[in-house]
């Protein structure tokens, strides 16, 4: 049953990305292809149209949406809040400094206790955090391997021809190091079929601070802070905040700064924010994450928006149905957020569709903005492009029986 005053018939979305330095029209793509599979599957309308709205929005990219769902007309407005230009400059690193990346974060995580802690919750996350290191580990062996064999012979063939064994032997180690040098780069260069270095590159950009924000992100974030401020003051019924995978602990500091600075008017548009696919106990397991857990802490509490947590087991890149504040080992006696829900991947998808999906393991973690052709109480398009505010929808949803909500993180402090 909807609560009276709680129809959206105007919607702001600013849509927070994970770690991706592409740039985002993907977003938009996305969005427009898997819209229009899912009102097909669901029977309702969708209609994306160019950016509308003042320039004073920050020249933020974006897209229009026109709604029809649910007997009622909707009109929403996204935006896209972007760091992929902060990614890019983080990913910057040649092949000598991401393996020493490589060497600081494993230590990291690994000295700090972090690795082991999280791997109680869930491994799949843990695996795909360890992968990089394994991946780029075996390239720098196969690539030692393949020069030493082909070094040796060098240097074999120069002794035939000249009687240097100094010479021959210079000769094969530069042969060596030049074919290690052309190996890695090899590897690199096809590194959009292994994701080996874009990995590393995003689990070393958490840790590198052990779990404090770089001073870039944190100014990214105050920009976008004053951007949903503004929504929050405009004539719209909802403001809806998502956080795809790393975006959805950017948007948890985010929304804890609004709320404590008293920039979120009780009467004004609902707030809303939906975290999908959440990878949070990957920095808030980090010693010095004490502005994450202390943001974490808080908004659990808030009566100022309604939080709602989607992830899937199926998805082995999030940490399936673990409630980020209890995982933390920061929820307080009055905690209230998030409401942690499955999208339940095995059931919202056709066995035929599950096949064909489930090794996809980079596909499936964005399988919560996409559509499901055995669709559940989870419909991203009908929360984001629906007549019903986030609060609205969710306000009898029990949270799912299998969520993990014991305290794992063997930091909890909130302060130095």
């Amino acid at each position: 049953m909807q609560l009276e005053g709680h129809t959206v018939a105007k919607r702001r979305v600013f849509y927070i990305p994970g770690y991706d330095p592409i740039h985002p029209r993907r977003y938009r793509e996305l969005y427009r292809k898997e819209g229009a599979d899912q009102a097909k599957i669901s029977g309702y309308k969708i209609e994306l149209s160019p950016k509308q709205g003042p320039k004073s929005r920050g020249g933020r990219y974006g897209w229009h949406v026109a709604g029809s769902i649910e007997g009622t007309r909707t009109q929403a407005d996204f935006e896209v809040l972007v760091w992929s230009d902060i990614v890019k400059t983080s990913m910057d690193l040649n092949i000598p400094q991401t393996y020493l990346v490589l060497a600081r974060t494993a230590w990291t995580y690994i000295a700090s206790g972090a690795l082991r802690r999280l791997m109680w919750l869930r491994k799949g996350p843990v695996i795909a955090a360890l992968y990089p290191i394994g991946m780029l580990l075996l390239q720098l062996l196969l690539a030692v391997l393949v020069a030493w064999f082909v070094g040796a012979n060098v240097a074999k063939g120069v002794s035939v021809l000249v009687d240097w064994p100094t010479v021959a032997r210079l000769v094969g180690w530069g042969a060596a190091l030049s074919l290690i040098v052309v190996i890695l780069r090899w590897f690199r260069k096809i590194d959009n079929k292994l994701f080996a270095y874009y990995l590393m590159h995003d689990y070393a950009y958490e840790a590198r601070s052990s779990g404090e924000s770089p001073p870039e992100l944190e100014a990214r974030m105050a920009e976008f802070g004053a951007e949903i401020a503004e929504a929050l003051n405009s004539d719209v019924d909802e403001v809806l905040v998502v956080g795809h995978s790393s975006g959805a602990h950017i948007g948890v500091s985010v929304l804890a700064d609004l709320i404590r600075a008293g920039r979120v008017d009780k009467d004004g548009p609902k707030l809303g924010f939906l975290t999908l696919g959440q990878v949070v106990p990957m920095v808030s397991f980090l010693p010095r994450a004490y502005r994450l857990r202390a943001d974490l802490k808080y908004l659990s509490t808030s009566d100022d928006l309604t939080w709602v947590d989607v992830t899937a087991p199926g998805d082995g890149c999030a940490f399936a149905l673990c409630d980020p504040v209890a995982v933390s080992g920061v929820a307080p006696e009055n905690k209230r957020w998030p409401l942690v829900i499955s999208a339940a991947f095995s059931q919202t998808l056709s066995p035929n569709r599950w096949a064909e999906l489930r090794w996809k393991f980079f596909r499936l973690h964005f399988q919560y903005m996409c559509a499901f052709d055995r669709p559940g109480d989870y419909d991203y398009f009908k929360i984001t492009a629906g007549p019903e505010t986030l609060q609205s929808r969710y306000q009898d949803r029990q949270p799912s029986k299998s969520r993990i909500d014991v305290a794992a993180s063997p930091y909890t402090s909130v302060t130095e």
